[in-house]
């Protein structure tokens, strides 16, 4: 008895980690970002117009498959709430659920890997470098913006700092 409430226990947290771990797609949208910045700043980059050429329909396919996961994602999600509103529900059912999330997570990590050197691979070592200045800037934007989605601006004296 002890044995089958541990196991139930210890399903219940994994799954409701996973899920927690699964809803942050931070990852696959920063890669959606990235590319459409590449985008949207070829002159800036100094991308040729073949690369900007390759480079669409693979922002495309990565937005196609951010949505089918966020879908897919949804859907074992309300399976997993369905199957956990009864009192006894079937922890099988409920461990099925959690392997199928954990496969989907799998391979979506696996799709981004494969997006990346992609799109890695087609970039310079200078256009790279000017890809991460890029979108470390952009991440500090975000970061340094309020509730109220309004831009912070932040003065450091760096005679101050020492």
């Amino acid at each position: 008895m002890k044995k089958m409430i541990l196991s139930l226990l210890l399903s219940v947290v994994f799954a409701v980690t996973a899920f927690s771990q699964t809803m942050d797609m931070n990852n696959m949208v920063n890669l959606d970002d990235m590319i459409g910045t590449c985008i949207d700043q070829a002159d800036k980059m100094g991308l040729t117009d073949d690369q900007v050429i390759k480079m669409k329909p693979i922002h495309r396919e990565t937005q196609k498959r951010l949505a089918r996961y966020n879908t897919d994602l949804k859907i074992a999600e309300n399976l997993f709430m369905k199957i956990m509103e009864v009192k006894n529900f079937d922890i099988k059912k409920a461990n099925e659920v959690v392997k199928k999330v954990a496969e989907l997570q799998t391979i979506h990590q696996f799709e981004l890997l494969k997006t990346i050197k992609q799109i890695r691979t087609s970039l310079t070592a200078e256009q790279f470098e000017r890809m991460k200045m890029m979108m470390s800037m952009k991440t500090d934007k975000k970061e340094s913006n309020n509730d109220d989605g309004e831009t912070i601006m932040i003065i450091v004296n760096k005679d101050n700092l020492a």
